[in-house]
């Protein structure tokens, strides 16, 4: 892109919980934001609701003293979609997750913004590629997805399409890490990668609720103090390398023996064994960990699990659950 300026004006389209919460952190993260929606009352309407919720959470102690009067110095609510975009820096959509919706509306974003502003989409799963037809100038626009609640969950996936310039997801980049984000380029295939991992899991879940092996109140105990405990804290490479990737390789053999092909050696798994690399006992996996950070790794994991289940027990139990 040319004539790229820093960015300070930004404007989020579509007003609801997700979009709202996304205006939230970047206006307490210093920059000007107008949020808007299909109409001046819908868009004041989630603003007042934005205030609202940032005030019960500054009471909470979850945002810091003096957030929900920053906020309101930062936030603004638009009376035009047409307004709200035409003098924004960055622009992200954040409406229903309905192609002919986004389409509609990415259109219209793409007809009265600046030709140097930055268009995001916050798709869980659409394909960047698809929804970029609409768009002019191609290379200033790229997925940004957020996870539920924005405020509240640091990681955001980076999706380039086929269009995109290098320094669009550079400065989209810089710009999520500003607020406090953590950035992850990935792909732009359908799910990218949260919703992929996410989607596989629940679906398997819902298979052993039909079998009658579990009921749903059931896997949840199993999730929540196991495997996605461990979750909350490393990622399922890292988890597999401290594991034992000889370890995975013989309990898939058992589950492809148990419930056929869906559950096969991954090849680049068994490759890794047949090779000796069986991730942290052997000093190579997936991560290539240095075999010299092996102690400080499993000392760091140990504090870790006895930290997080202090905090669960100072939290309680989640109501209703």
């Amino acid at each position: 892109m040319s004539n790229e300026v820093d960015i300070s004006t930004v404007t989020v389209v579509g007003s609801g919980y997700m979009g709202g919460g996304i205006a939230l952190v970047f206006a307490l993260g210093g920059y000007d934001v107008t949020l808007a929606d299909v109409d001046a009352a819908t868009a004041q309407r989630a603003y007042e609701r934005v205030v609202d919720e940032a005030r019960d959470s500054e009471l909470r102690g979850l945002l810091t003293p003096g957030s929900t009067e920053r906020l309101r110095d930062k936030l603004s609510h638009a009376d035009s979609l047409e307004h709200a975009v035409a003098g924004a820096d960055y622009i992200t959509e954040a409406v229903p997750e309905q192609l002919a919706i986004k389409l509609d509306i990415l259109g219209q974003i793409s007809a009265w913004a600046r030709a140097d502003a930055i268009i995001a989409t916050n798709t869980s799963a659409i394909a960047i590629s698809e929804l970029a037809r609409v768009v002019a100038n191609p290379d200033r626009f790229l997925g940004v997805h957020w996870m539920n609640p924005a405020p509240f969950i640091p990681g955001v996936e980076l999706i380039a399409g086929a269009a995109t310039s290098p320094g669009t997801v550079q400065r989209a980049e810089r710009l999520i890490r500003n607020v406090g984000k953590v950035p992850a380029r990935v792909a732009d295939t359908p799910g990218f990668v949260a919703n992929r991992l996410q989607f596989a899991l629940y679906k398997e879940a819902v298979r052993i609720v039909e079998e009658g092996v579990a009921t749903p109140a059931q896997i949840d105990t199993v999730v929540s103090n196991s495997f996605g405990f461990r979750l909350a804290l490393f990622g399922p490479f890292a988890i597999g390398d401290m594991a034992g990737l000889d370890v995975y390789e013989s309990s898939y053999r058992t589950l492809e023996h148990a419930f056929g092909e869906r559950f096969s050696v991954p090849t680049a798994l068994a490759a890794m064994v047949s090779a000796g690399n069986l991730g942290l006992k052997s000093g190579r996996g997936f991560l290539d960990i240095d075999p010299e950070d092996k102690g400080a790794l499993l000392a760091y994991r140990a504090t870790a699990y006895a930290r997080l289940s202090q905090l669960r027990d100072e939290l309680g139990d989640a109501p209703g659950l």
